[in-house]
């Protein structure tokens, strides 16, 4: 089923925003108006079920953006990204040593607090330099960039060259940090 519906300009915006008389550019503005035959949109009728189809079809057909390929990498943006990615991967280690450490007695593996200090100290020294890295880096970095948050959320360091600046400042106490708390 098809339907033809004519736009009128002059109901939508009101008879003088169409008028060509009132235009500044009257004499451009005459000739459009003056077209022979009625400008109209066809709307086709179509069931729900090829709705999507259609719709994904002109997907596929649109461009994709390209925002990282154009735009140079920026400390805020960068910054954001990980501290995103460290919460997150803090909070799974929280969580699975949590679980782990209430489940592991009933299904027989040992998770309590005497056998990790014993599982730590088998360990080489390679090992547990590693494992105090993983574990420190993101540590240091998800606090001291949420210390960055807090003075943001007091307005401080608002300006562009501040959040710059906070940001490589936070990298800067970031590895000073990471190294402090793996010598320790």
């Amino acid at each position: 089923m098809q339907s033809t519906r004519i736009i009128r300009l002059d109901k939508v915006f009101g008879r003088r925003a169409v008028n060509p008389f009132n235009s500044r550019n009257a004499l451009v503005a005459r000739p459009l108006l003056r077209i022979p035959g009625a400008r109209g949109i066809t709307i086709k009728s179509v069931p729900a079920s090829s709705q999507s189809d259609i719709l994904n079809a002109q997907r596929l057909l649109r461009p994709s953006s390209p925002h990282f390929t154009i735009y140079e990498p920026q400390i805020t943006w960068l910054a954001s990204i990980a501290n995103r990615i460290t919460g997150s991967a803090l909070s799974v280690l929280l969580y699975g040593f949590s679980i782990a450490y209430l489940i592991g007695p009933v299904i027989g593996v040992p998770v309590d607090s005497a056998h990790v200090v014993e599982l730590a100290h088998q360990l080489p020294e390679w090992a547990k330099v590693s494992a105090k890295t993983l574990l420190a880096a993101p540590f240091a970095f998800h606090s001291l960039n949420g210390i960055r948050h807090l003075a943001w959320d007091s307005t401080k360091l608002m300006s562009v060259k501040a959040v710059t600046r906070s940001g490589y400042a936070v990298l800067a106490a970031s590895a000073v940090s990471t190294v402090y708390l793996v010598l320790m």
